[in-house]
């Protein structure tokens, strides 16, 4: 079944919707984790070196804390944090990482806050021939 999933996490209460149903999964197929966010705030986008900059610190410190959770529970699991346009970001992390599943929560926009707000979930359902697990928070 699946070896390999991939989860973004945006640091949001919608993390614990895909956190919570993603481990029975994990579970019964014995899959590597891989929890990305993508930073893509102004200064995410605007400028190169972001290795001190207090989003960027923030953003690794909860993925660090995420990770080490599911680490404790037993899990195979690895964080990583990346700055840019998310959909992209995620979908080359896939690639990269040879994922299998992208696992995650939506914020349950829907038809014109879409339009308006763009989805990275509806980027990634349109943009990917992996199957895309999506949980609406």
């Amino acid at each position: 079944m699946y070896k390999h999933i991939l989860i973004p996490l945006d640091n949001s209460k919608t993390d614990e919707v895909i956190l919570k149903h993603i481990r029975p999964l994990v579970k019964l197929t014995n899959a590597r984790i891989t929890f990305v966010h993508v930073a893509d705030g102004f200064m995410a986008r605007n400028q190169k070196d972001l290795g001190e900059s207090e989003e960027m610190r923030d953003d690794y410190q909860y993925l660090k804390r995420r990770e080490l959770e599911f680490q404790k529970e037993g899990f195979d699991v690895k964080a990583i944090l990346l700055y840019g346009e998310p959909a992209k970001q995620i979908l080359a992390l896939a690639e990269k990482e040879k994922c299998d599943l992208i696992a995650m929560a939506t914020h349950g926009h829907r038809y014109l806050s879409d339009i308006i707000l763009g989805s990275v979930a509806s980027d990634l359902r349109h943009s990917t021939r992996l199957p895309v697990l999506q949980i609406m928070a």
